[in-house]
Protein backbone atom coordinates (compact mmCIF):
# COMPACT_ATOMS: atom_id res chain seq x y z
CA UNK A 1 0.00 0.00 0.00
CA UNK A 2 2.94 2.23 1.18
CA UNK A 3 4.45 1.60 -2.69
CA UNK A 4 1.25 2.83 -4.43
CA UNK A 5 1.05 6.05 -2.22
CA UNK A 6 4.58 7.17 -3.48
CA UNK A 7 3.25 6.98 -7.06
CA UNK A 8 1.91 9.90 -8.32
CA UNK A 9 -0.97 9.85 -10.78
CA UNK A 10 0.82 6.41 -11.56
CA UNK A 11 3.61 8.32 -13.44
CA UNK A 12 5.95 9.32 -10.70
CA UNK A 13 7.61 7.69 -8.13
CA UNK A 14 8.22 10.23 -5.64
CA UNK A 15 11.82 10.61 -3.37
CA UNK A 16 13.56 12.98 -0.93
CA UNK A 17 12.24 16.20 -0.35
CA UNK A 18 14.54 18.53 -1.97
CA UNK A 19 13.39 21.96 -0.89
CA UNK A 20 10.33 23.63 0.49
CA UNK A 21 8.91 27.44 0.92
CA UNK A 22 5.03 28.73 2.19
CA UNK A 23 3.50 27.26 -0.71
CA UNK A 24 5.29 24.33 -2.27
CA UNK A 25 7.18 21.72 -1.59
CA UNK A 26 10.06 20.34 -4.42
CA UNK A 27 10.45 16.59 -4.39
CA UNK A 28 12.98 14.16 -6.40
CA UNK A 29 10.90 11.81 -8.24
CA UNK A 30 11.30 8.99 -11.06
CA UNK A 31 9.76 8.77 -14.29
CA UNK A 32 8.53 5.10 -13.94
CA UNK A 33 7.74 4.48 -17.30
CA UNK A 34 11.61 5.84 -18.58
CA UNK A 35 13.41 5.86 -15.28
CA UNK A 36 14.45 9.53 -15.77
CA UNK A 37 15.38 11.73 -13.00
CA UNK A 38 12.69 14.39 -12.30
CA UNK A 39 11.81 17.29 -9.86
CA UNK A 40 8.55 17.75 -8.80
CA UNK A 41 6.75 20.84 -7.36
CA UNK A 42 3.66 20.28 -4.96
CA UNK A 43 1.97 23.86 -4.60
CA UNK A 44 -0.58 24.41 -2.25
CA UNK A 45 -3.66 25.62 -3.93
CA UNK A 46 -5.47 27.77 -1.08
CA UNK A 47 -2.80 29.01 0.07
CA UNK A 48 -1.80 30.41 -4.08
CA UNK A 49 -5.44 31.18 -4.24
CA UNK A 50 -5.27 33.08 -0.67
CA UNK A 51 -2.23 35.62 -1.57
CA UNK A 52 -3.50 36.16 -4.99
CA UNK A 53 -0.89 34.53 -6.41
CA UNK A 54 -2.54 31.84 -9.38
CA UNK A 55 -1.90 34.29 -12.19
CA UNK A 56 1.48 34.39 -10.95
CA UNK A 57 1.33 30.62 -11.40
CA UNK A 58 -0.10 30.56 -14.41
CA UNK A 59 2.11 33.15 -15.74
CA UNK A 60 5.14 31.53 -14.66
CA UNK A 61 4.22 27.84 -16.59
CA UNK A 62 2.88 30.05 -19.86
CA UNK A 63 6.83 31.49 -19.84
CA UNK A 64 8.33 28.00 -18.63
CA UNK A 65 6.45 26.24 -22.10
CA UNK A 66 8.23 29.45 -24.16
CA UNK A 67 11.56 29.06 -23.29
CA UNK A 68 13.55 25.89 -24.58
CA UNK A 69 17.02 26.62 -24.44
CA UNK A 70 20.18 24.58 -22.64
CA UNK A 71 21.04 26.93 -19.80
CA UNK A 72 16.93 26.95 -18.86
CA UNK A 73 15.45 24.25 -16.45
CA UNK A 74 12.72 22.49 -18.37
CA UNK A 75 9.39 22.39 -17.36
CA UNK A 76 8.24 19.02 -18.65
CA UNK A 77 4.43 18.46 -17.68
CA UNK A 78 2.18 19.92 -15.27
CA UNK A 79 -0.79 18.06 -13.79
CA UNK A 80 -2.97 19.01 -10.84
CA UNK A 81 -5.77 17.93 -8.06
CA UNK A 82 -8.59 20.02 -6.38
CA UNK A 83 -5.72 20.83 -4.00
CA UNK A 84 -2.46 20.73 -5.33
CA UNK A 85 -0.67 21.65 -8.39
CA UNK A 86 2.44 19.92 -9.89
CA UNK A 87 5.39 20.97 -11.74
CA UNK A 88 7.23 18.25 -13.24
CA UNK A 89 10.32 19.60 -14.29
CA UNK A 90 13.83 19.16 -15.13
CA UNK A 91 16.87 17.63 -11.86
CA UNK A 92 19.24 19.78 -11.82
CA UNK A 93 21.62 17.81 -9.01
CA UNK A 94 24.26 20.14 -8.62
CA UNK A 95 22.09 22.68 -6.58
CA UNK A 96 22.70 26.50 -7.00
CA UNK A 97 25.31 28.49 -8.17
CA UNK A 98 24.90 30.71 -4.85
CA UNK A 99 26.57 27.75 -2.78
CA UNK A 100 29.67 27.66 -4.95
CA UNK A 101 29.82 31.07 -4.63
CA UNK A 102 29.40 31.35 -0.63
CA UNK A 103 33.04 28.93 -0.38
CA UNK A 104 34.85 32.19 -2.17
CA UNK A 105 34.87 33.94 -5.26
CA UNK A 106 35.23 32.11 -8.58
CA UNK A 107 38.47 32.81 -10.95
CA UNK A 108 38.22 35.02 -13.60
CA UNK A 109 38.04 32.66 -16.24
CA UNK A 110 35.13 29.71 -14.97
CA UNK A 111 33.14 33.21 -13.90
CA UNK A 112 33.24 34.18 -17.18
CA UNK A 113 32.30 30.98 -18.79
CA UNK A 114 28.96 30.97 -16.47
CA UNK A 115 28.17 34.97 -17.34
CA UNK A 116 28.32 33.46 -20.89
CA UNK A 117 25.72 30.60 -20.57
CA UNK A 118 23.59 33.28 -18.26
CA UNK A 119 23.74 35.62 -21.18
CA UNK A 120 22.72 33.55 -23.80
CA UNK A 121 19.68 32.00 -22.13
CA UNK A 122 18.65 35.52 -20.74
CA UNK A 123 18.97 36.55 -24.63
CA UNK A 124 16.93 33.71 -25.52
CA UNK A 125 14.12 34.99 -23.30
CA UNK A 126 14.72 38.54 -24.34
CA UNK A 127 14.14 37.53 -28.41
CA UNK A 128 10.41 36.06 -27.07
CA UNK A 129 9.73 38.87 -25.17
CA UNK A 130 10.23 36.88 -21.85
CA UNK A 131 11.91 39.30 -18.66
CA UNK A 132 12.97 37.22 -15.88
CA UNK A 133 12.94 39.94 -13.10
CA UNK A 134 14.28 37.97 -10.17
CA UNK A 135 18.27 37.30 -11.80
CA UNK A 136 20.39 36.32 -8.60
CA UNK A 137 22.41 33.12 -7.61
CA UNK A 138 20.27 31.61 -5.75
CA UNK A 139 17.74 31.13 -9.09
CA UNK A 140 20.91 29.58 -11.45
CA UNK A 141 21.35 25.79 -11.16
CA UNK A 142 24.37 23.87 -12.19
CA UNK A 143 24.07 20.46 -13.66
CA UNK A 144 26.45 17.30 -13.42
CA UNK A 145 28.38 18.87 -16.43
CA UNK A 146 28.82 22.18 -14.26
CA UNK A 147 26.57 23.96 -17.53
CA UNK A 148 24.31 26.64 -15.52
CA UNK A 149 20.55 26.34 -15.73
CA UNK A 150 17.75 29.78 -14.71
CA UNK A 151 15.39 28.64 -12.87
CA UNK A 152 12.14 30.15 -11.17
CA UNK A 153 9.82 32.29 -13.43
CA UNK A 154 7.83 32.95 -10.97
CA UNK A 155 8.02 36.60 -11.51
CA UNK A 156 8.81 36.85 -15.01
CA UNK A 157 6.86 39.32 -16.88
CA UNK A 158 5.65 38.47 -20.55
CA UNK A 159 4.84 41.28 -23.42
CA UNK A 160 1.44 41.71 -22.64
CA UNK A 161 2.27 43.28 -19.22
CA UNK A 162 3.46 46.28 -20.92
CA UNK A 163 1.88 49.56 -20.91
CA UNK A 164 1.13 51.49 -23.92
CA UNK A 165 4.93 52.99 -23.69
CA UNK A 166 6.32 49.93 -23.46
CA UNK A 167 7.17 49.91 -19.77
CA UNK A 168 6.43 47.33 -16.95
CA UNK A 169 5.51 49.18 -13.88
CA UNK A 170 5.15 45.98 -10.90
CA UNK A 171 8.06 46.28 -8.00
CA UNK A 172 9.45 42.93 -7.93
CA UNK A 173 12.93 40.97 -7.40
CA UNK A 174 15.01 40.42 -4.79
CA UNK A 175 16.42 43.96 -3.46
CA UNK A 176 20.70 43.53 -3.80
CA UNK A 177 19.80 42.42 -7.26
CA UNK A 178 16.91 44.72 -8.68
CA UNK A 179 17.86 47.92 -10.94
CA UNK A 180 17.98 51.50 -10.18
CA UNK A 181 14.66 52.34 -12.72
CA UNK A 182 12.49 49.41 -10.36
CA UNK A 183 13.24 51.58 -7.20
CA UNK A 184 12.20 54.38 -8.72
CA UNK A 185 9.04 53.39 -9.53
CA UNK A 186 8.89 55.26 -13.03
CA UNK A 187 8.48 52.34 -15.52
CA UNK A 188 11.36 50.46 -16.66
CA UNK A 189 12.36 48.33 -19.49
CA UNK A 190 11.98 44.52 -18.34
CA UNK A 191 15.23 43.57 -20.93
CA UNK A 192 17.58 46.58 -19.11
CA UNK A 193 17.01 45.26 -15.80
CA UNK A 194 17.57 41.68 -16.44
CA UNK A 195 20.79 43.08 -17.61
CA UNK A 196 21.73 45.16 -15.03
CA UNK A 197 21.09 42.10 -12.94
CA UNK A 198 23.64 39.98 -14.77
CA UNK A 199 26.06 42.83 -14.18
CA UNK A 200 25.46 42.64 -10.49
CA UNK A 201 25.76 38.65 -10.70
CA UNK A 202 29.02 38.88 -12.50
CA UNK A 203 30.25 40.83 -9.59
CA UNK A 204 29.08 38.44 -7.01
CA UNK A 205 31.22 35.90 -9.05
CA UNK A 206 34.42 37.53 -9.91
CA UNK A 207 34.44 39.54 -5.61
CA UNK A 208 32.66 36.59 -3.82
CA UNK A 209 30.18 39.23 -2.22
CA UNK A 210 27.68 41.89 -3.49
CA UNK A 211 28.53 45.22 -5.17
CA UNK A 212 25.37 47.25 -3.10
CA UNK A 213 25.57 46.13 0.12
CA UNK A 214 24.62 47.77 3.25
CA UNK A 215 22.72 46.23 6.51
CA UNK A 216 19.96 48.56 5.98
CA UNK A 217 17.65 48.44 3.05
CA UNK A 218 17.22 51.73 1.80
CA UNK A 219 20.67 52.96 2.20
CA UNK A 220 21.50 49.86 0.05
CA UNK A 221 18.88 51.44 -2.33
CA UNK A 222 20.44 55.18 -2.02
CA UNK A 223 23.80 53.26 -3.20
CA UNK A 224 22.27 51.77 -6.44
CA UNK A 225 20.78 54.20 -7.30
CA UNK A 226 23.74 55.93 -7.42
CA UNK A 227 25.56 53.19 -8.66
CA UNK A 228 28.73 53.04 -5.66
CA UNK A 229 30.95 50.72 -6.94
CA UNK A 230 34.29 49.52 -5.27
CA UNK A 231 36.64 47.70 -7.20
CA UNK A 232 38.36 44.50 -5.60
CA UNK A 233 41.91 44.77 -6.47
CA UNK A 234 41.64 41.53 -8.57
CA UNK A 235 39.64 42.75 -10.91
CA UNK A 236 40.89 43.04 -14.58
CA UNK A 237 40.41 46.50 -16.46
CA UNK A 238 38.69 44.54 -19.22
CA UNK A 239 35.77 43.73 -16.82
CA UNK A 240 36.09 46.59 -15.06
CA UNK A 241 34.83 48.28 -18.22
CA UNK A 242 32.42 45.89 -18.88
CA UNK A 243 30.50 46.10 -15.70
CA UNK A 244 30.87 49.84 -15.60
CA UNK A 245 28.76 49.89 -18.54
CA UNK A 246 26.49 46.96 -17.70
CA UNK A 247 26.05 48.89 -14.27
CA UNK A 248 25.03 51.93 -15.44
CA UNK A 249 22.11 54.00 -13.29
CA UNK A 250 20.55 55.27 -16.65
CA UNK A 251 18.84 52.32 -18.41
CA UNK A 252 19.42 54.57 -22.13
CA UNK A 253 23.18 54.40 -21.34
CA UNK A 254 22.86 50.51 -20.55
CA UNK A 255 25.03 48.21 -22.10
CA UNK A 256 22.49 45.96 -24.54
CA UNK A 257 22.85 42.21 -24.45
CA UNK A 258 24.01 42.34 -28.12
CA UNK A 259 26.73 44.69 -27.23
CA UNK A 260 27.76 42.53 -24.20
CA UNK A 261 28.10 39.66 -26.27
CA UNK A 262 30.84 41.50 -28.75
CA UNK A 263 32.75 42.50 -25.88
CA UNK A 264 36.34 41.05 -26.01
CA UNK A 265 36.25 40.41 -22.25
CA UNK A 266 32.99 38.36 -22.94
CA UNK A 267 34.25 36.55 -26.04
CA UNK A 268 37.12 34.98 -24.46
CA UNK A 269 36.71 31.25 -24.97
CA UNK A 270 33.41 31.54 -26.28
CA UNK A 271 32.18 27.77 -26.70
CA UNK A 272 31.63 28.07 -30.75
CA UNK A 273 28.04 26.20 -30.48
CA UNK A 274 27.01 29.08 -27.18
CA UNK A 275 27.83 31.53 -29.68
CA UNK A 276 25.79 29.98 -32.79
CA UNK A 277 22.67 29.14 -30.61
CA UNK A 278 23.14 32.61 -28.72
CA UNK A 279 22.81 33.90 -32.48
CA UNK A 280 20.02 31.85 -34.09
CA UNK A 281 17.69 33.33 -31.04
CA UNK A 282 17.56 35.73 -32.99
CA UNK A 283 16.77 34.46 -36.12
CA UNK A 284 13.89 32.64 -34.72
CA UNK A 285 12.59 35.28 -32.21
CA UNK A 286 9.25 34.76 -32.71
CA UNK A 287 6.12 37.36 -30.96
CA UNK A 288 4.33 35.27 -28.24
CA UNK A 289 0.58 34.14 -28.04
CA UNK A 290 0.23 33.90 -24.61
CA UNK A 291 -3.55 32.96 -25.34
CA UNK A 292 -1.89 29.78 -27.12
CA UNK A 293 0.22 29.14 -24.26
CA UNK A 294 -2.56 29.02 -21.75
CA UNK A 295 -4.86 26.78 -23.96
CA UNK A 296 -1.79 24.61 -24.00
CA UNK A 297 -1.74 24.67 -20.50
CA UNK A 298 -5.02 23.96 -19.72
CA UNK A 299 -4.90 20.65 -22.14
CA UNK A 300 -2.21 19.56 -19.98
CA UNK A 301 -3.74 19.88 -16.31
CA UNK A 302 -5.27 16.35 -15.80
CA UNK A 303 -8.25 16.28 -12.84
CA UNK A 304 -8.11 13.29 -10.67
CA UNK A 305 -7.94 12.34 -7.00
CA UNK A 306 -4.75 10.70 -5.95
CA UNK A 307 -3.53 9.56 -2.76
CA UNK A 308 -0.45 11.67 -3.12
CA UNK A 309 -2.37 14.49 -2.10
CA UNK A 310 -1.35 13.54 1.45
CA UNK A 311 2.56 14.16 0.21
CA UNK A 312 2.58 17.67 1.81
CA UNK A 313 1.22 19.92 4.50
CA UNK A 314 2.87 23.42 3.98
CA UNK A 315 3.79 25.73 7.10
CA UNK A 316 7.53 27.27 6.87
CA UNK A 317 7.92 30.75 5.74
CA UNK A 318 9.70 31.82 2.76
CA UNK A 319 7.55 34.84 1.21
CA UNK A 320 6.41 34.07 -2.65
CA UNK A 321 8.61 31.76 -4.27
CA UNK A 322 7.56 28.03 -4.99
CA UNK A 323 11.74 27.23 -5.14
CA UNK A 324 13.19 30.22 -2.99
CA UNK A 325 12.23 32.83 -5.98
CA UNK A 326 11.44 35.26 -3.98
CA UNK A 327 12.84 34.47 -0.47
CA UNK A 328 14.08 38.11 0.64
CA UNK A 329 15.55 36.50 3.78
CA UNK A 330 19.00 36.40 2.18
CA UNK A 331 19.29 40.30 1.89
CA UNK A 332 17.66 41.16 5.57
CA UNK A 333 20.22 41.97 7.87
CA UNK A 334 20.46 39.21 10.45
CA UNK A 335 17.56 38.59 12.53
CA UNK A 336 19.60 38.54 15.78
CA UNK A 337 19.60 42.22 15.14
CA UNK A 338 17.84 44.13 19.04
CA UNK A 339 16.78 47.41 17.17
CA UNK A 340 14.83 45.77 13.96
CA UNK A 341 11.94 43.33 13.77
CA UNK A 342 9.96 42.45 10.58
CA UNK A 343 7.03 40.43 9.75
CA UNK A 344 4.69 39.72 7.15
CA UNK A 345 1.34 40.25 6.33
CA UNK A 346 -1.81 38.86 3.88
CA UNK A 347 -3.70 42.05 4.72
CA UNK A 348 -3.75 45.57 2.99
CA UNK A 349 -2.04 48.03 3.49
CA UNK A 350 -4.91 50.06 5.13
CA UNK A 351 -5.53 47.69 7.72
CA UNK A 352 -2.05 47.62 8.84
CA UNK A 353 -1.72 50.67 8.93
CA UNK A 354 -4.61 51.25 11.41
CA UNK A 355 -4.16 48.12 13.58
CA UNK A 356 -0.46 49.77 14.09
CA UNK A 357 -1.81 53.24 15.02
CA UNK A 358 -4.75 51.28 17.53
CA UNK A 359 -1.64 49.13 19.08
CA UNK A 360 0.63 52.36 19.46
CA UNK A 361 -2.64 54.11 21.20
CA UNK A 362 -3.38 50.83 23.35
CA UNK A 363 0.62 50.56 24.61
CA UNK A 364 0.89 54.54 25.13
CA UNK A 365 2.79 55.24 21.60
CA UNK A 366 1.73 58.52 20.21
CA UNK A 367 1.97 58.69 16.27
CA UNK A 368 3.91 61.85 15.62
CA UNK A 369 4.07 61.11 11.56
CA UNK A 370 2.15 59.07 9.50
CA UNK A 371 3.00 59.35 5.71
CA UNK A 372 1.57 56.71 3.51
CA UNK A 373 3.74 53.26 4.60
CA UNK A 374 6.03 54.69 6.92
CA UNK A 375 4.80 55.46 10.63
CA UNK A 376 6.97 57.39 13.34
CA UNK A 377 6.05 56.88 16.96
CA UNK A 378 7.65 57.51 20.44
CA UNK A 379 6.56 57.05 23.67
CA UNK A 380 5.21 59.87 25.86
CA UNK A 381 7.70 59.57 28.95
CA UNK A 382 11.49 59.80 28.34
CA UNK A 383 13.02 56.85 29.96
CA UNK A 384 17.05 57.00 30.97
CA UNK A 385 18.36 57.31 27.32
CA UNK A 386 15.52 59.50 26.22
CA UNK A 387 12.55 59.00 24.33
CA UNK A 388 12.29 55.87 23.00
CA UNK A 389 11.14 55.95 19.46
CA UNK A 390 9.97 53.61 16.95
CA UNK A 391 9.39 53.96 12.67
CA UNK A 392 7.58 50.90 11.29
CA UNK A 393 7.43 51.16 7.43
CA UNK A 394 5.29 48.91 5.01
CA UNK A 395 6.82 47.40 1.73
CA UNK A 396 4.34 46.25 -0.68
CA UNK A 397 5.57 42.82 -1.87
CA UNK A 398 1.76 42.23 -4.07
CA UNK A 399 -1.52 43.62 -3.41
CA UNK A 400 -2.47 40.92 -0.73
CA UNK A 401 1.36 40.53 0.29
CA UNK A 402 3.48 43.00 2.63
CA UNK A 403 6.69 43.45 4.57
CA UNK A 404 6.35 45.54 7.53
CA UNK A 405 9.78 46.84 9.37
CA UNK A 406 9.75 47.93 12.59
CA UNK A 407 13.37 49.74 14.10
CA UNK A 408 14.12 51.20 16.78
CA UNK A 409 15.75 54.99 16.10
CA UNK A 410 16.12 56.54 20.06
CA UNK A 411 16.38 54.90 23.33
CA UNK A 412 17.37 51.58 24.68
CA UNK A 413 17.85 48.36 23.29
CA UNK A 414 17.03 46.62 26.34
CA UNK A 415 13.24 48.71 27.00
CA UNK A 416 13.04 48.12 23.20
CA UNK A 417 12.92 43.94 23.22
CA UNK A 418 11.07 44.18 25.92
CA UNK A 419 8.60 46.48 24.59
CA UNK A 420 8.55 44.43 21.57
CA UNK A 421 8.32 40.97 23.01
CA UNK A 422 5.66 41.50 25.38
CA UNK A 423 3.19 44.45 24.19
CA UNK A 424 4.08 44.64 20.06
CA UNK A 425 4.45 41.32 19.07
CA UNK A 426 0.84 39.74 21.20
CA UNK A 427 -0.73 42.68 20.14
CA UNK A 428 -0.42 42.39 16.25
CA UNK A 429 -0.86 38.89 16.41
CA UNK A 430 -4.30 39.55 14.04
CA UNK A 431 -2.50 40.63 11.00
CA UNK A 432 0.77 38.63 11.49
CA UNK A 433 1.53 36.22 8.91
CA UNK A 434 5.11 35.15 10.22
CA UNK A 435 7.90 37.02 11.53
CA UNK A 436 11.16 36.84 9.84
CA UNK A 437 13.52 34.63 11.04
CA UNK A 438 11.18 31.98 12.87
Amino acid sequence: MAEKENILMQRYEMGKLLGKGSFAKVYHARNVKTSQSVAIKVIDKDKILKCGLMDQIIREISVMKLVKHPNIVQLYEVMATKTKIYFVIEYVKGGELFNKVQRGRLKEDVARTYFQQLISAVDFCHNRQVYHRDLKPENLLLDGSHNLKISDFGLSALSDCKRKDGLLRTICGTPAYVAPEIISRKGYDGAKADIWACGVILFVLLAGYLPFQDKNLMDMYKKICKAELKWPSWFSSDVRKLLWRILHPNPNRRISIEEIMKHPWFRIGLDARLSDSTMNTTRDAMPIDVDLALDSLNSNIVECNSAAEKLTNLNAFDIISLSNGFDLSGIFENNSNKEESKFTSTNTTSTIVTKLMEVAKGLGLKVIKKNGGLLQMEVSKPRIKGVMSINAEIFQITPNFHLVEIKKTNGDSLEYQNFMNQGMRPALKDIVWAWLGE
